[in-house]
């Protein structure tokens, strides 16, 4: 059996791209104080939204924002055939509530905070695939249910490093369909686990540079495409200090991606005022920042090639306080106007 579609090792070239037919983003009260924040279809004026704790409330922006992206799509939770979903909660707790009201067939995932790239090219298999016409893919996350998980609880009061990233809080949905107007996604290339030894929980950035890296050059080999390709290229949450290393590694591969790349974690927040120090981190962040700005800027067609490259770090607090390091993952996304 011929593997059509396949490029390379690790890229899969659609035969019918799937459509993004509608994107929505609901963020919090600090992303809506940020640079994008006209961009987002709901801004929370208070994190906890009227719930009982911050995960329930991620569960709500969870199914808020489906529930916005359905309807600007003009189609009901029963039109969906399938929702790929998760967050950064042990057992995707966030995802699980968030979702079961939408009666929907729900395949859950974990990339960590790579799982809006992953979701998306879930679905877009799935689509191009020909096992669905119509699906979702969903993803949050929430600073104060990330902190209580991953490092300490709010009352704690410690202090964070300069390495340290925020965690948004928001959930962002695309809704991909085999048909219709709108940008298309035309390849995705997935990534590998990479783990350059890194054990410090509060620089991320450097746990998923190598990565993020290692994404790029297989997609720009298998592709046979370059940087200039793209008129942005993105990264999902790496900050000031992975988005360096990832320059600095590309480089030493003969990559230029000085002239077009950005992080979303540089994006979402104004790091000069609002107090994140290196930048933004959360499956949030690069759901925000790409179903509010980056896909209003391409359905205005003032970009027409973006490769969104989600990335995560792949921990746990139990491995880190056994002394493991942190691996990396990191997903690209092609996502072209035609």
């Amino acid at each position: 059996m011929s593997k059509t579609k396949k490029k390379g090792k690790q890229t899969v070239q659609f035969a019918k791209p799937p459509v993004i037919i509608s994107a929505a983003g609901v963020a919090g009260p600090k992303e809506g104080e940020g640079p994008l924040r006209q961009y987002f279809d709901t801004i929370v004026q208070e994190s906890m939204w009227g719930e009982e704790s911050w995960e329930k409330a991620e569960s709500k922006f969870m199914e808020q924002a489906v529930r916005t992206a359905l309807d600007k799509a003009n189609l009901s939770p029963g039109q969906i055939e399938y929702i790929f979903g998760g967050d950064l909660l042990n057992q995707c707790v966030g995802t699980n509530y968030g979702l079961r009201s939408l009666e929907i067939p729900f395949i859950g995932v974990y990339g960590a905070c790579s799982t809006m790239a992953l979701s998306m090219s879930m679905a877009a298999m799935c689509i191009d695939g020909g096992y669905a016409d119509t699906c979702a893919a969903v993803t949050s996350s929430h600073f104060c249910s990330a902190e209580r998980q991953f490092r300490f609880p709010l009352e704690y009061g410690g202090q964070r490093p300069p390495s340290a990233q925020w965690t948004a809080t928001g959930s962002g949905c695309v809704v991909l369909s085999s048909g219709g107007d709108g940008p298309v996604i035309d390849c995705i290339t997935t990534g590998k686990i990479m783990d350059k030894g890194i054990t410090d929980a509060n620089n991320m950035g450097a746990a998923m540079a190598p990565a993020a890296a290692d994404t790029f050059i297989r997609h720009f080999q298998d592709t046979g495409r370059d940087p200039a390709y793209y008129d942005l290229i993105v990264t999902g949450d790496l900050g000031k200090i992975g988005k360096s290393i990832v320059i600095d590694m590309l480089s030493e591969s003969g990559y230029d991606m000085t002239k077009n790349y950005n992080d979303c974690g540089l994006m979402l927040f104004d790091c000069d005022t609002q107090d994140v120090h290196s930048g933004g981190s959360g499956c949030a962040c690069s759901a925000l920042t790409f179903c509010g700005y980056l896909y209003q800027l391409l359905h205005s067609k003032k970009l027409n090639r973006i490769l969104f490259t989600a990335t995560g770090a792949l921990m746990s607090t139990t491995m880190v306080q056994q002394g493991e390091s942190i691996p990396g993952i990191a997903h690209a996304v092609s996502i072209l106007n035609v």
